[in-house]
């Protein structure tokens, strides 16, 4: 991954509204949530929520899908995936041992 992919996928989760919003689309995998499900989850407006999924998707977070009258909401997994392997990889400098720990701990639950 580019450091600015990362970069801007940093930045798109740095608000807690974005970064609520992705986690709980993450764990909604594979059925989404429409974008009124996220709204009221949020408790803002639809206009407001609106900005923060438009960040999420120039990031490359989520995609969207009309399903009738509704717009479908789903995470990014292969973004999350190249996110974590970015930062995984940048920070244990070829050094597997320094990551073990995480992956232990990814796995443990």
């Amino acid at each position: 991954m580019p450091p600015d992919d990362a970069l801007a996928i940093l930045a798109a989760l740095s608000h807690p509204t974005r970064l609520g919003a992705f986690r709980l689309l993450v764990r909604q995998e594979p059925d989404g949530l429409s974008t009124g499900q996220l709204v009221d989850h949020a408790g803002l407006t639809q206009s407001t929520f609106s900005t923060h999924l438009a960040v999420l998707a120039k990031a490359g977070l989520i995609t969207s899908e009309k399903r009738g009258r509704q717009v479908i909401q789903r995470a990014n997994i292969d973004a999350l995936r190249d996110l974590m392997l970015f930062l995984a990889k940048d920070c244990c400098e070829g050094r597997p041992e320094l990551c073990e720990p995480l992956l232990a701990e990814l796995t443990c639950c």
